[in-house]
Protein backbone atom coordinates (compact mmCIF):
# COMPACT_ATOMS: atom_id res chain seq x y z
CA UNK A 1 0.00 0.00 0.00
CA UNK A 2 1.27 3.81 -0.61
CA UNK A 3 2.76 3.09 -3.81
CA UNK A 4 1.76 6.64 -5.09
CA UNK A 5 2.42 8.15 -1.81
CA UNK A 6 2.58 12.48 -2.86
CA UNK A 7 1.39 11.59 -5.99
CA UNK A 8 -1.78 13.73 -7.73
CA UNK A 9 -3.72 12.40 -9.72
CA UNK A 10 -6.10 12.86 -12.49
CA UNK A 11 -8.99 11.15 -13.36
CA UNK A 12 -11.65 11.83 -16.25
CA UNK A 13 -15.12 10.27 -15.89
CA UNK A 14 -14.63 9.80 -12.19
CA UNK A 15 -18.00 9.46 -10.77
CA UNK A 16 -19.56 6.23 -11.78
CA UNK A 17 -17.90 2.80 -13.16
CA UNK A 18 -14.69 2.54 -14.28
CA UNK A 19 -13.36 6.04 -13.74
CA UNK A 20 -14.81 5.18 -10.28
CA UNK A 21 -12.95 2.15 -8.87
CA UNK A 22 -9.96 3.78 -10.89
CA UNK A 23 -9.90 6.75 -8.20
CA UNK A 24 -10.67 4.57 -5.25
CA UNK A 25 -7.99 2.20 -6.10
CA UNK A 26 -4.90 5.33 -6.72
CA UNK A 27 -6.43 6.71 -3.59
CA UNK A 28 -6.06 3.50 -1.66
CA UNK A 29 -2.21 3.77 -2.75
CA UNK A 30 -2.07 7.29 -1.19
CA UNK A 31 -2.12 9.53 -4.32
CA UNK A 32 -4.33 12.69 -4.01
CA UNK A 33 -7.30 12.48 -6.65
CA UNK A 34 -9.07 14.73 -8.74
CA UNK A 35 -11.91 13.47 -10.35
CA UNK A 36 -13.25 15.23 -13.06
CA UNK A 37 -16.96 15.01 -15.40
CA UNK A 38 -20.13 16.69 -16.18
CA UNK A 39 -22.03 15.90 -13.28
CA UNK A 40 -20.92 17.18 -9.85
CA UNK A 41 -23.13 15.46 -7.62
CA UNK A 42 -21.42 11.89 -8.66
CA UNK A 43 -18.19 13.48 -8.54
CA UNK A 44 -18.75 13.82 -5.44
CA UNK A 45 -20.32 11.10 -4.22
CA UNK A 46 -16.61 9.50 -5.46
CA UNK A 47 -14.50 12.32 -3.34
CA UNK A 48 -17.10 11.21 -0.48
CA UNK A 49 -16.23 8.28 -0.28
CA UNK A 50 -12.45 8.70 -0.77
CA UNK A 51 -12.42 11.01 2.24
CA UNK A 52 -14.42 8.21 4.26
CA UNK A 53 -11.86 6.10 3.75
CA UNK A 54 -9.27 8.22 4.68
CA UNK A 55 -7.82 9.96 1.52
CA UNK A 56 -8.02 12.80 -0.60
CA UNK A 57 -9.96 14.06 -3.23
CA UNK A 58 -11.10 16.87 -5.62
CA UNK A 59 -14.20 17.61 -7.77
CA UNK A 60 -13.55 19.29 -10.77
CA UNK A 61 -16.57 19.74 -13.29
CA UNK A 62 -14.76 19.22 -16.86
CA UNK A 63 -16.78 18.21 -20.05
CA UNK A 64 -13.63 16.88 -21.87
CA UNK A 65 -15.60 17.59 -25.32
CA UNK A 66 -14.84 21.66 -24.73
CA UNK A 67 -11.23 22.74 -24.88
CA UNK A 68 -11.65 25.26 -22.86
CA UNK A 69 -13.06 23.02 -19.95
CA UNK A 70 -10.17 21.16 -19.82
CA UNK A 71 -7.64 23.92 -19.72
CA UNK A 72 -9.55 25.10 -16.87
CA UNK A 73 -10.17 21.49 -15.64
CA UNK A 74 -6.37 20.99 -15.44
CA UNK A 75 -5.52 24.46 -13.98
CA UNK A 76 -7.31 23.43 -11.00
CA UNK A 77 -6.05 20.40 -9.95
CA UNK A 78 -2.66 22.18 -10.22
CA UNK A 79 -4.14 25.19 -7.80
CA UNK A 80 -5.55 22.36 -5.77
CA UNK A 81 -3.32 20.13 -5.42
CA UNK A 82 0.13 21.36 -6.32
CA UNK A 83 1.04 19.39 -9.31
CA UNK A 84 0.34 16.55 -10.92
CA UNK A 85 2.00 13.06 -11.81
CA UNK A 86 -1.28 10.97 -13.53
CA UNK A 87 -3.27 11.16 -15.86
CA UNK A 88 -5.89 8.75 -16.91
CA UNK A 89 -8.28 9.62 -19.63
CA UNK A 90 -11.70 6.82 -19.15
CA UNK A 91 -14.49 9.65 -20.37
CA UNK A 92 -15.94 8.81 -23.48
CA UNK A 93 -19.09 9.00 -25.05
CA UNK A 94 -20.25 5.90 -26.39
CA UNK A 95 -20.94 5.96 -30.43
CA UNK A 96 -22.92 2.08 -30.53
CA UNK A 97 -24.20 0.85 -33.85
CA UNK A 98 -24.00 -0.70 -37.23
CA UNK A 99 -22.35 1.06 -40.20
CA UNK A 100 -25.56 1.99 -41.69
CA UNK A 101 -27.56 3.18 -39.00
CA UNK A 102 -24.97 4.81 -36.63
CA UNK A 103 -25.49 9.26 -36.80
CA UNK A 104 -22.47 10.73 -37.94
CA UNK A 105 -23.52 13.11 -34.72
CA UNK A 106 -22.66 10.28 -32.81
CA UNK A 107 -19.40 9.25 -34.23
CA UNK A 108 -18.28 12.60 -34.04
CA UNK A 109 -19.01 12.79 -30.05
CA UNK A 110 -17.45 9.72 -29.71
CA UNK A 111 -14.55 11.20 -31.51
CA UNK A 112 -14.50 14.31 -29.48
CA UNK A 113 -15.01 13.15 -25.77
CA UNK A 114 -12.50 9.96 -27.11
CA UNK A 115 -9.32 10.61 -28.77
CA UNK A 116 -9.48 14.15 -29.24
CA UNK A 117 -10.10 14.32 -25.80
CA UNK A 118 -7.25 12.25 -24.69
CA UNK A 119 -4.49 14.13 -27.04
CA UNK A 120 -6.15 17.90 -26.05
CA UNK A 121 -5.48 16.50 -22.07
CA UNK A 122 -2.63 14.69 -22.77
CA UNK A 123 -1.39 18.00 -24.15
CA UNK A 124 -2.38 20.19 -21.34
CA UNK A 125 -0.55 17.57 -18.92
CA UNK A 126 2.68 17.45 -20.75
CA UNK A 127 4.67 19.99 -19.37
CA UNK A 128 3.58 18.73 -15.31
CA UNK A 129 3.80 15.36 -15.85
CA UNK A 130 7.65 15.63 -16.74
CA UNK A 131 10.38 13.50 -14.96
CA UNK A 132 8.44 10.57 -13.77
CA UNK A 133 4.34 10.90 -15.16
CA UNK A 134 2.03 8.36 -16.16
CA UNK A 135 -0.63 8.30 -18.28
CA UNK A 136 -2.94 5.72 -18.61
CA UNK A 137 -5.48 5.85 -21.53
CA UNK A 138 -8.20 3.60 -22.22
CA UNK A 139 -9.41 0.90 -24.71
CA UNK A 140 -11.48 -1.41 -25.80
CA UNK A 141 -11.32 -4.93 -26.70
CA UNK A 142 -14.74 -4.65 -29.05
CA UNK A 143 -11.37 -3.87 -31.70
CA UNK A 144 -10.48 -7.28 -31.88
CA UNK A 145 -13.78 -8.86 -31.58
CA UNK A 146 -14.15 -11.22 -34.14
CA UNK A 147 -17.53 -10.32 -35.15
CA UNK A 148 -17.35 -6.58 -35.13
CA UNK A 149 -21.09 -5.49 -36.26
CA UNK A 150 -22.06 -2.71 -34.67
CA UNK A 151 -19.23 -1.52 -33.08
CA UNK A 152 -17.12 -0.52 -36.05
CA UNK A 153 -17.71 3.20 -35.10
CA UNK A 154 -16.79 2.66 -31.27
CA UNK A 155 -13.90 0.83 -31.74
CA UNK A 156 -12.58 3.47 -34.26
CA UNK A 157 -12.42 5.55 -31.79
CA UNK A 158 -10.83 3.46 -29.52
CA UNK A 159 -7.73 2.00 -31.69
CA UNK A 160 -7.10 5.96 -32.34
CA UNK A 161 -6.31 6.36 -28.78
CA UNK A 162 -4.49 3.25 -28.64
CA UNK A 163 -2.66 5.38 -31.67
CA UNK A 164 -2.12 8.31 -29.81
CA UNK A 165 -1.15 6.77 -26.84
CA UNK A 166 2.04 4.46 -28.35
CA UNK A 167 2.94 7.72 -30.14
CA UNK A 168 3.57 9.47 -26.98
CA UNK A 169 5.00 7.00 -25.14
CA UNK A 170 7.59 6.87 -28.04
CA UNK A 171 7.88 11.02 -28.06
CA UNK A 172 8.05 11.51 -24.69
CA UNK A 173 9.83 8.74 -22.81
CA UNK A 174 13.06 10.73 -23.35
CA UNK A 175 10.61 12.97 -20.78
CA UNK A 176 10.53 10.33 -18.56
CA UNK A 177 6.75 10.14 -19.20
CA UNK A 178 5.12 6.59 -19.33
CA UNK A 179 2.01 5.96 -21.55
CA UNK A 180 0.03 3.15 -21.62
CA UNK A 181 -3.15 1.57 -22.63
CA UNK A 182 -5.82 -0.52 -20.09
CA UNK A 183 -8.60 -2.20 -22.36
CA UNK A 184 -11.42 -3.56 -19.66
CA UNK A 185 -14.19 -5.14 -19.44
CA UNK A 186 -15.85 -4.44 -16.11
CA UNK A 187 -19.09 -4.32 -14.26
CA UNK A 188 -20.22 -0.44 -14.49
CA UNK A 189 -23.74 0.70 -14.22
CA UNK A 190 -24.16 0.34 -17.93
CA UNK A 191 -23.24 -2.78 -18.23
CA UNK A 192 -25.09 -4.11 -15.19
CA UNK A 193 -28.11 -2.74 -16.47
CA UNK A 194 -27.65 -4.64 -19.93
CA UNK A 195 -26.98 -7.61 -18.31
CA UNK A 196 -30.79 -7.70 -15.89
CA UNK A 197 -32.27 -6.53 -19.36
CA UNK A 198 -31.09 -9.36 -20.98
CA UNK A 199 -30.25 -12.39 -18.89
CA UNK A 200 -30.03 -15.06 -21.55
CA UNK A 201 -27.23 -12.89 -23.37
CA UNK A 202 -25.51 -12.24 -20.42
CA UNK A 203 -25.11 -15.41 -19.62
CA UNK A 204 -23.43 -16.09 -23.08
CA UNK A 205 -21.34 -13.05 -22.60
CA UNK A 206 -20.01 -14.03 -18.96
CA UNK A 207 -19.10 -18.03 -20.46
CA UNK A 208 -16.99 -16.59 -23.14
CA UNK A 209 -14.82 -15.45 -20.27
CA UNK A 210 -12.40 -17.22 -19.38
CA UNK A 211 -12.24 -16.65 -15.76
CA UNK A 212 -16.04 -16.94 -15.98
CA UNK A 213 -16.64 -13.65 -14.21
CA UNK A 214 -16.42 -9.53 -15.03
CA UNK A 215 -14.40 -7.66 -13.11
CA UNK A 216 -15.09 -5.51 -10.52
CA UNK A 217 -14.16 -1.80 -11.48
CA UNK A 218 -11.76 -1.28 -8.53
CA UNK A 219 -10.39 -4.56 -7.18
CA UNK A 220 -9.68 -5.54 -11.24
CA UNK A 221 -9.31 -2.59 -12.81
CA UNK A 222 -8.27 0.26 -10.52
CA UNK A 223 -5.60 -2.00 -8.91
CA UNK A 224 -4.12 -2.50 -12.35
CA UNK A 225 -4.00 0.80 -13.27
CA UNK A 226 -2.17 1.51 -9.55
CA UNK A 227 0.32 -0.55 -10.62
CA UNK A 228 0.64 0.96 -13.37
CA UNK A 229 1.38 4.33 -12.24
CA UNK A 230 3.51 3.17 -9.53
CA UNK A 231 7.51 2.68 -10.02
CA UNK A 232 6.74 -0.92 -10.05
CA UNK A 233 6.13 -0.80 -13.51
CA UNK A 234 8.73 1.94 -14.37
CA UNK A 235 9.90 -0.05 -17.20
CA UNK A 236 6.82 -0.80 -18.87
CA UNK A 237 5.65 1.94 -21.70
CA UNK A 238 3.71 1.93 -24.95
CA UNK A 239 1.82 -1.09 -24.47
CA UNK A 240 -1.96 -2.50 -24.28
CA UNK A 241 -3.20 -4.17 -21.05
CA UNK A 242 -6.37 -6.22 -21.49
CA UNK A 243 -8.17 -6.58 -18.48
CA UNK A 244 -10.81 -8.89 -19.59
CA UNK A 245 -10.46 -11.74 -17.73
CA UNK A 246 -8.51 -13.49 -21.14
CA UNK A 247 -11.88 -12.95 -23.24
CA UNK A 248 -10.27 -10.91 -25.99
CA UNK A 249 -7.65 -12.39 -28.46
CA UNK A 250 -5.35 -9.32 -28.88
CA UNK A 251 -2.43 -10.91 -30.74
Amino acid sequence: MNRLAGKTALVTGGGQGVGQGIAYALAAEGARVAVAGRTLESLEHTCAEIRRRGGEAQAVGCDVTRPEHIERCVAQVLEGFGGLDILVNNAHIVPLGRLLEVSEDAFQQGWDSGPLATLRLMRACHPHLKGGGVVVNLASSTAVRWDASGYGAYAATKEAIRSLSRAAACEWGPDGIRVNVIAPHALSPGLAGWMQANPEEARAFVQGIPLRRVGDCENDIGRAVAWLASDEAGYLTGATLPLDGGQAYWG
